[in-house]
């Protein structure tokens, strides 16, 4: 008995950590997310139109908020030739300039049980392509895990973000990224962990009997 407890502890441990308990984003955090891109953008001069146009994207993705984890699929072209970009080296790769971007990024995605799922190198130009112009060319695609789209806005809204993006949009000739809720998702780690510590329960409940 003592062994499931432990095991029982151990996983919702994990559970409470790793799933957003907060359900849906209220008014009151939605206004204080808008307050903090809008302190972001002003602080890194964004142009008008396209501060414009993201808080209004921005906005409704916290509005239709469903309170559940979603993957951010991301399909990206790297850009061969990128133009210097304030705080990194002049002539730099779009490689370090990406790593530039991530280093930031995974220290505010892990604290949050935010993380990569997939990531892959292209190895051929698109195969089925229909209604969409200039997408036959991709080096790579990720998948990101985001907790909530509360752990999403915390991260995107965070004090430094500004000056990391520049590195990212510097580094790609292209890029689409858009947020999928998974209806069938067996790499879960919630649900990878539970097989694991079943399976571990049973094993030592077994040597315990011998």
């Amino acid at each position: 008995m003592k062994i499931w407890v432990s095991l029982l502890v151990i996983y919702a441990g994990f559970f409470l950590w790793y799933t957003d308990i907060g359900g849906k984003l209220d008014k009151e955090e939605i206004e204080f997310f808008l307050e903090k891109f809008e302190e972001n953008a002003s602080a890194n001069s964004a142009d008008p139109e396209t501060y414009n146009s993201q808080k209004n994207l921005i906005k409704r993705f916290m509005e239709e908020d469903t309170g559940r984890q979603f993957l951010m699929v991301n399909n990206i072209d790297m850009d061969d030739d990128p133009e210097d970009v304030e705080g990194a080296e002049p002539g730099e790769s779009a490689e370090r300039l990406l790593d530039r971007y991530m280093e930031h990024m995974y220290a505010q995605l892990l604290k949050r049980a935010c993380h990569p799922v997939f990531a892959g190198n292209a190895v051929h130009p698109s195969m089925d392509l229909v209604g969409i112009e200039g997408a036959e060319i991709w080096d790579r695609a990720a998948l990101m895990r985001y907790k909530s789209r509360r752990a999403f806005m915390e991260v995107v809204t965070h004090p430094n973000m500004g000056s990391k993006h520049a590195f990212k949009v510097a580094a790609m000739e292209k890029t689409i990224a858009y947020p999928v809720e998974t209806v069938l998702y067996l790499g879960d780690p919630r649900f990878l962990l539970a097989l694991i510590l079943i399976i571990l329960g049973l094993f030592l409940q077994n040597r315990v009997k011998q």
